[in-house]
């Protein structure tokens, strides 16, 4: 009984690692005014941030050793254009009112949809209007909480893809 029970562990395990997904950062390509760079964040702390809160642009956590939970994107499904968080179980989505398009948290309902394509050339846009972008503020940033030096917060939002603003719209893997 013991060799059984160690063979389905052994087995469990091995699943689990070869199934498992790189875990990667959103970065945006230009560092703007803060040398560690901007990644793609939800708002909140770490493992304790909401995904209701939605997602900022935040100072990447990758100075200290590793990739957050709350900035880590399933590297295999974002080549397919979904926007996994694993460590959320959420995806970015896009939501729509009077006021223009919003990016949002949801869990991953429909797994087919795309509502957002990571273009070749490093731009993110709506999978249904690839002239609007994922952009970065361009207003100084606020201020986190904690940490020494502090860590730097921007807004972000779909604005229309232009060349003149471009190093707010271009983003990278890692």
């Amino acid at each position: 009984m013991k060799t059984l029970t160690l063979i389905s562990f052994v087995f469990i395990f091995i699943n689990a690692v070869c199934y498992s997904s790189e875990i990667v950062e959103i970065y945006l390509l230009d560092n703007l005014d803060d040398e560690r760079g901007y990644c793609l964040d939800i708002k909140g702390h770490k493992s304790r941030a909401k995904i209701e809160k939605g997602l900022q642009a935040h100072t990447c956590y990758i100075y200290q050793g590793g990739i957050a939970v709350d900035q880590g994107f399933d590297k295999d499904k974002l080549s397919n254009s979904m926007f996994f968080i694993p460590g959320f179980s959420a995806c970015m989505e896009t939501s729509y009112n009077n006021l223009g398009t919003k990016i949002i948290l949801d869990q991953c309902k429909d797994k087919n949809s795309k509502y957002l394509i990571f273009s070749k050339t490093g731009e993110i846009h709506l999978a249904n209007d690839d002239s609007l972008c994922l952009t970065v503020s361009n207003k100084n940033s606020r201020k986190g909480k904690g940490r020494d030096p502090l860590h730097n917060i921007k807004n972000i939002e779909f604005q229309k893809c232009k060349k003149d603003i471009s190093k707010f719209q271009l983003w990278g893997t890692r």
